[in-house]
């Protein structure tokens, strides 16, 4: 434990960044979670950041997986993996070719362009669900930007918020697809030598706070309404558009 993070604002950005990890990983305030990277970002290299908040995923996935796998909608999975799991791929092959504050704009741009659309347009009671070419490509976006900065929360968010899924739902077919993505990032990222000693031994001393997040989120979604539920999921992807959008223009 000697090789931790000592300095202060570190754990200033990291306790609240945590935090709200474990609260998106139980499908509360889902759109949330990909402010988590961003936000230890403020002290620390992207790729470290990302690092340090790998094996807190884990603890998360696991958690969440405990609570909410039986929920999950397996044919919306089976359309959303395939893909997602290619964007990982894509991820490794092509990483550090493109900088992380580019694909923070293109995502942060996409995903205010369908949070503006379904404000203005919000789809009818009839209209057809998003089909698998569709969610494929949100999908293959979802793993990409998970593997650069554990950014996938917003393109998930867009293939599921049209299907109009019970909370439990759309939690649990979350929780399955994200532990998924997370899981396979392990090689890639031990390849790419950043799961050194330092970054392991800060995770592991950040681990509660993200399973008292996890279980805080689960608590909080199983008693609140549908309507506030989505709300909620809306608010998280304006405030991770606009933060992805910032990132772009003014990268750490």
């Amino acid at each position: 434990m000697s090789q931790l993070i000592t300095d202060p604002w570190f754990y200033a950005v990291a306790l609240p960044s945590v935090l709200l990890l474990g609260l998106s990983k139980s499908g509360f305030a889902s759109g949330l979670g990909s402010l988590a990277t961003p936000m230890l970002a403020l002290a620390l290299p992207v790729p470290q950041a990302a690092a340090i908040m790998l094996p807190l995923l884990a603890v998360a996935d696991v958690m969440a997986l405990w609570t909410l796998r039986r929920h999950a909608d397996r044919a919306v999975l089976w359309m959303l993996l395939p893909a997602g799991l290619v964007g990982i791929v894509i991820g490794w092959l092509s990483f550090g070719l493109l900088p992380g504050h580019i694909v923070a704009g293109i995502v942060g741009v996409v995903t205010l362009a369908f949070l503006a659309w379904q404000l203005i347009w919000p789809p009818r009671a009839d209209a057809p669900l998003p089909g698998h070419r569709q969610t494929g490509a949100l999908a293959l976006m979802a793993g990409y930007t998970s593997f650069v900065a554990h950014g996938g929360g917003p393109p998930v968010a867009m293939a599921l918020l049209p299907r109009r899924m019970e909370p439990l739902a759309y939690a649990g077919t979350s929780a399955v697809f994200f532990a998924s993505i997370n899981a396979a990032k392990w090689l890639p990222y031990a390849a790419l030598g950043l799961l050194d000693g330092r970054n392991l031994s800060t995770s592991v001393l950040l681990m509660p706070l993200a399973a008292g997040g996890v279980l805080l989120g689960v608590w909080a979604a199983k008693r609140i309404s549908s309507r506030w539920f989505y709300r909620l999921v809306q608010v998280g992807m304006l405030l991770t558009g606009l933060k992805l959008l910032a990132d772009a223009f003014w990268p750490a």
